[in-house]
């Protein structure tokens, strides 16, 4: 996480508390010549409305013009995560256990850098995911410090 949205985190973590949210991720992006801050929040049973994102933007921007933690210009995004929700946390991914999740890894395991499939387990040890591969089934456990990126997926074959 860079300074600038760790800076964020800290300065929307009690709003996004204080209204009984959760904040989900934080991105600071370029795209073309703008910047991007988006701030993704959730409700504990995942069912955030255009209500909620609206007071968390009016006081994190509140907020952010007041502390001016980013230098240059920026667009404010505050929304849900969606359908493919970042799995970050210890949390996150314990609340996983039993979905369909995408996996990149910073190397390859078993000949491979991408795993979907059915999140079966978290610990220590890692994350064990059931994939299916034509059409057998297989089981690997990817090691926590090998995950460059995860979040939730939709199972089209299902």
């Amino acid at each position: 996480m860079s300074n600038i949205t760790e800076e964020v985190a800290k300065i929307a973590g009690p709003i996004v508390e204080e209204l009984e949210l959760e904040l989900v991720d934080v991105e600071f992006v370029k795209e073309g010549r703008d910047w991007f801050l988006r701030v993704y929040i959730d409700t504990p049973n995942g069912s955030i409305d255009i209500d909620q994102c609206s007071q968390v933007s009016e006081k994190l921007s509140e907020e952010l013009d007041r502390t001016d933690p980013i230098p240059q210009n920026y667009f404010l995004e505050v929304s849900s995560p969606g359908a493919e929700r970042p799995l970050k946390k210890e949390e996150d991914f314990q609340k996983a256990i039993g979905q369909f999740v995408f996996i990149k890894t910073y190397e390859a395991i078993k000949d491979m850098k991408e795993f979907e499939g059915y999140l079966l387990a978290y610990g220590p040890e890692g994350a064990e995911v059931e994939m299916r591969i034509k059409t057998r089934k297989i089981k690997v456990v990817i090691e926590l410090d090998k995950i460059a990126l995860a979040r939730l997926a939709i199972d089209f074959s299902a």
